[in-house]
Parts: structure tokens; sequence; C-alpha cells
């Protein structure tokens, strides 16, 4: 099954929009399709939330990596100011992704 998004007003896919589309094109009602977006995201802020990497075929993985404190300054004063250690999340796009995003090799 393919999706189309070209109904899109703005360039941003939304969750709004994602639900909108599994109401256009798999025809779940309008408030399933908005309960089943926030289910899905919420699952993945749960399991980063919980220290687990969460991988999707295909499209990439997200990882919590935790970077260390490290001095900072403020640009404005130049001031010195400490950043505290924190989690940060990354995405690294799978090969799948990135060859459909470069798009067919120049020959």
């Amino acid at each position: 099954m393919e999706f189309s998004v070209e109904s899109l007003e703005s360039p941003a896919l939304t969750k709004a929009h994602l639900a909108e589309l599994l109401f256009e094109q798999i025809g779940l009602n309008k408030r399933e399709s908005k309960d089943m977006i926030d289910a899905f995201f919420d699952l993945i802020s749960d399991s980063l939330v919980e220290g687990n990497d969460v991988k999707i075929s295909g499209f990439g993985n997200f990882q919590i990596r935790t970077k260390a404190p490290r001095p900072g300054r403020n640009p404005r004063t130049g001031e010195s100011i400490p950043i505290q250690a924190r989690r940060v999340v990354t995405f690294h796009a799978s090969h799948k992704l990135k060859e459909q995003i470069q798009g067919p090799p120049a020959a």
C-alpha cells in the first residue's frame, strides 16, 4: 500500500497530517487515527525515556546518548558557564532511507 502526502499544505509532516492520512487512505475514523498516532509516538517516547534504543526497519535508529558535563560560555557576555551532563536523542537514518533521499545514482 502506498501513501500520498501531496495534499499537505505545509512541507512539515505533523501528527495531525499522519492521522488525516490514516483516516483518508486506510479508512480508520478520525478518533482512531489520532489515537493510533499518539500511541505510536508515546511508545517511542516511553522507550527512549527508559534508555532503550528504538529501531525502525527501513527508516533508522533513535538512540539515547549521555553527554558529559563540560565548560561552556555565554556568547553575549563571554562569561564561563558550566554545562550539566544530560541525555540527548540521536537519529541515524537507515541505508534504505539514505538511498531514497539521495535518489538513483547518476550515470
